[in-house]
């Protein structure tokens, strides 16, 4: 696999860690989805919806996601997404990964010197 792939494939993977970690709190918009991540990574990361949307469709198509219309506070029209049992069962798998990941990256830059 190409470089750039990998590093595309990372990126999605762990957008989709957020979305499904975000919603492991409730059913959510879209845009609800992008403001929760905001705040609770106070600002230090903002997602595009031209990256989300995709991914919430990609979510939804895996069958990690439901969706159905309803309304929002302001009485606009939006789809609401909430996870499935495989949605559950999905980040429980990716959180795991992910603890393994941050901890052999840890162990990479908290090293004090080559060993051999």
């Amino acid at each position: 696999m190409a470089t750039a792939e990998r590093t595309l494939e990372l990126l999605r993977g762990t957008l989709d860690l957020l979305v499904l970690k975000t919603l492991s709190w409730g059913p959510m918009h879209g845009l609800a989805v992008l403001q929760w991540i905001e705040r609770t990574t106070r600002q230090q990361l903002q997602i595009e919806e031209g990256a989300l949307y995709p991914a919430l469709h990609r979510l939804e198509e895996k069958g990690l996601l439901d969706a159905e219309w309803g309304h929002t506070d302001e009485g606009r029209r939006a789809k609401y997404y909430r996870l499935t049992a495989s949605g559950r069962r999905q980040l429980t798998a990716e959180l795991s990964k992910w603890e393994r990941y941050a901890e052999a990256v840890g162990l990479v830059i908290t090293a004090k010197g080559a060993r051999t």
